[in-house]
């Protein structure tokens, strides 16, 4: 195990911490663009039986099934990431909750699993060279929906989008 992280390891730490991150909000926002810009060119995953292959074809694959879906949120937690150099390996517990309709019941898919991730820097930017997916457990199961409220979009028009190009410079307009 390493010691306590200099100022640069936790910079390169927090850039690999926002590529997990992104990963997460490219699928649940269908935003196949930012998917595609965590891996290097030549990244490959292993999602087990779903998908072998390279890194932004998994992209591409999940968002096409996710679009058939009610509603979708992934999250990560535990992020371990240990670096040496240009070379970083890490681990980031996931959970993935799905929504869709299956013989007219509305169903839940939750999903617990783990990315083991291999990282490089090239050119000054980290990217993933090889992913693992590992699924832990999973289940299915009915849904008695709750009260409706203001519902997130699966595209740029999410107010998120707005908010980040704000930090941005993108002006401050704010609608209600």
């Amino acid at each position: 195990m390493s010691t306590a992280p200099n100022a640069p390891a936790l910079a390169d730490r927090q850039a690999i911490t926002d590529m997990i991150y992104r990963y997460c909000r490219a699928v649940d926002r269908l935003d196949i663009s930012l998917g595609h810009s965590i891996w290097h060119v030549d990244g490959v995953a292993d999602y087990g039986n779903f998908y072998q292959g390279d890194g932004r074809g998994v992209i591409d694959l999940i968002c096409a099934q996710h679009e058939q879906l009610l509603h979708h949120s992934h999250q990560v937690s535990n992020i371990l990431i240990e670096i040496d150099g240009d070379c970083a390996g890490s681990e980031a517990y996931v959970t993935a909750t799905l929504r869709c309709i299956r013989d007219a019941r509305v169903m839940q898919i939750d999903v617990w699993g783990r990315y083991v991730d291999w990282w490089s820097r090239r050119e000054g930017c980290w990217g993933l060279d090889k992913r693992i997916a590992i699924l832990d457990f999973d289940e299915i199961r009915d849904v008695v929906e709750m009260q409706r409220h203001k519902a997130g979009r699966r595209d740029r028009r999410d107010a998120s989008y707005a908010a980040l190009e704000r930090g941005l410079g993108g002006g401050d307009a704010i609608a209600f």
